[in-house]
């Protein structure tokens, strides 16, 4: 547990519709999940571009939070003892995954116009993050293709911090720990942390925890290469048997019956390897609804929230101990 920063933390309100913070509704679902001893909460912002291939970062009317639902959200949070990360973060409407944003080599003008319209975008929530006092802002998530661009990157965190005076974190995916240089310039190295932690077979929690033993080391090897403090930036998994082979899925598989143990586990185990490591400093579950479900519901999403599942209580026991 890293002494300067730990965060018992949660990520809420991904991909909510415009106006939905601003709900009685969202209100009591931050109420319900602060209840489980949270002292952080990741509070993401979404942008979106045409495709992987695009050159142009915006906002929708209707799709993307505005600067009032963010001001609601986070003097909610403020509300309720909470310190806040304002996590913008880019989707594409063809569905590919962020990381796969690219352009050739040979073309270094489409990273140009890229960075130009990301740069504006991610300035513009850095100035409001710096006015509403958030404690921490992400910079990127999960952004392969960008985080290739060392010496755009590294302009990039100077402007952010030009106008803005909190911790600085950037997400990148498992696997990359230690693939780009410029992650020095950042206060906190957040990770992606969807480690498969099974194998079809062993779906123990011995297993799982000796995974995750492992999972740790490559942490470490991170923390001392860029001498940062790491955190699971995101980190979560479904409430689906065998879901722990492959933590990132999103997609539900119906042939698959549901199995609360098993993200329960994953939760357990994930916090029993790193929570007394000095160098750790914590966790932005994924996600939490702005708008939840009735509670007689909950058990039967495949989502990975953890609401009305036997994973909160798992992650009360930990955010509550001593």
């Amino acid at each position: 547990m890293n002494k300067d920063i730990f965060c018992k933390g949660y990520t809420w309100g991904f991909f909510s519709k415009r106006g939905d913070f601003q709900t009685e509704a969202a209100e009591k679902s931050m109420e319900r999940l602060a209840s489980n001893g949270l002292n952080w909460i990741c509070i993401p912002v979404n942008a979106l571009q045409e495709s992987f291939a695009s050159t142009r970062v915006f906002s929708d009317y209707e799709r993307t939070q505005s600067d009032e639902d963010i001001a609601f959200a986070i003097k909610k949070a403020k509300s309720l003892g909470l310190k806040v990360c304002l996590k913008p973060m880019v989707d594409c409407l063809d569905h590919s995954w962020r990381a796969r944003i690219d352009f050739p080599p040979e073309n270094p003008e489409y990273w140009d116009k890229w960075f130009r319209s990301y740069t504006a975008f991610m300035l513009h929530h850095a100035k409001l993050a710096e006015k509403l006092g958030c404690e921490m802002l992400c910079t990127g998530c999960e952004m392969a293709g960008m985080d290739k661009q060392s010496d755009r990157c590294r302009k990039l965190i100077a402007q952010v911090r030009e106008v803005y005076s909190g911790i600085v974190m950037h997400n990148i995916n498992h696997g990359d720990e230690q693939r780009f240089d410029w992650l020095s310039d950042v206060d906190i190295i957040g990770i992606s942390g969807y480690y498969p932690v099974t194998d079809g077979v062993n779906r123990d929690k011995k297993h799982m925890l000796s995974r995750w033993n492992e999972v740790v080391g490559s942490l470490e090897k991170a923390h001392k290469h860029f001498n940062k403090p790491i955190m699971f930036a995101e980190i979560g998994v479904r409430n689906e048997e065998g879901c722990t082979q492959y933590p990132w899925d999103f997609h539900d598989r119906l042939d698959k019956p549901l199995d609360e143990q098993e993200q329960a586990d994953f939760y357990d185990t994930a916090m029993e390897a790193t929570w007394d490591l000095d160098w750790f400093c914590g966790y932005f579950w994924w996600d939490w609804k702005a708008i939840l479900p009735p509670i007689e519901k909950a058990k039967k999403n495949r989502d990975f929230t953890v609401y009305g599942k036997l994973g909160e209580e798992v992650l009360k026991k930990w955010y509550t101990k001593d």
